[in-house]
């Protein structure tokens, strides 16, 4: 939206001030001031002409600079950490996605019910997979360098473009608990989504008793914002959230 405004305010801005021009030196008219046009107005024509210049040049760098980032996620990135690949969950993946989401541990603070069937890792995945390709997020499996099994996944949704914001979730299998898998996992996650995605700010939002999730944050460098009270109804009752952020200039 923001570079169709200024591609409108450039091209309205040198269009007005050339027909000031040339209105100008229009024989029913004839210069003005005497046979010569007055120096404060022809500096004031020169630099609204710059404005619009500059406007139209900004326009086209967010043209370029969108058509770059649409490029870039048509393929699926793969990430990679010092123990894990992060790659695109497929359906063949659904069996250990249902494994670990069969866990009420997992499924505790998360807005899904525990699996009960593995059809529904099947939907999720497929969910994940429309988000990617109606670029609308990213999310991606992790998987063990040894096997290439998945242990959980990481990624953005709720990504609002105009705004250069997403939200960032992630889950683990229980096995893999308190073992560092989400602080290295965000050491690589967290510079894509900024550098990659244009994105400015990347927020989080857990459930206050949550501490695994706080503290895993809390180290990737989230900021902490506020208590959201009873913003969302879950499992049959009001919830509160707890939200955090980090942004693109306190990202190190």
């Amino acid at each position: 939206m923001r570079k169709w405004f200024l591609l409108f305010i450039g091209v309205a801005v040198i269009a007005g001030n050339s027909w000031a021009i040339y209105d100008m030196y229009q024989p029913r008219v004839g210069p003005i001031g005497n046979g010569k046009v007055a120096t404060h107005v022809w500096v004031s024509i020169i630099i609204n002409i710059v404005i619009g210049v500059f406007a139209i040049a900004q326009s086209i760098v967010l043209f370029v600079y969108e058509k770059k980032n649409a490029t870039l996620l048509k393929k699926f990135p793969h990430l990679e950490t010092e123990r894990f690949l992060l790659r695109r969950i497929e359906v063949s993946d659904a069996n250990e996605v249902f494994q670990y989401f069969s866990h009420d541990e997992v499924t505790k603070y998360y807005d899904l019910d525990t699996f009960k069937d593995i059809s529904e890792a099947t939907r999720l995945i497929e969910n994940w997979q429309k988000r990617f390709a109606e670029q609308e997020g990213i999310r991606w499996g992790i998987a063990t360098k040894s096997d290439n099994k998945i242990i959980g996944s990481c990624g953005f949704h709720n990504w609002e473009k105009e705004h250069s914001k997403a939200e960032i979730g992630f889950e683990v299998t229980p096995e893999y608990w308190q073992k560092g898998v989400m602080s290295e996992v965000l050491k690589v996650v967290l510079p894509y989504g900024f550098e990659m995605m244009g994105l400015y700010r990347i927020e989080a939002f857990y459930d206050p008793q949550n501490t695994a999730s706080k503290m895993t944050l809390e180290k990737a460098g989230f900021i902490y914002e506020g208590n959201l009270r009873e913003s969302s109804f879950e499992k049959g009752r009001y919830c509160d959230a707890a939200v955090c952020s980090i942004l693109k200039e306190e990202y190190v």
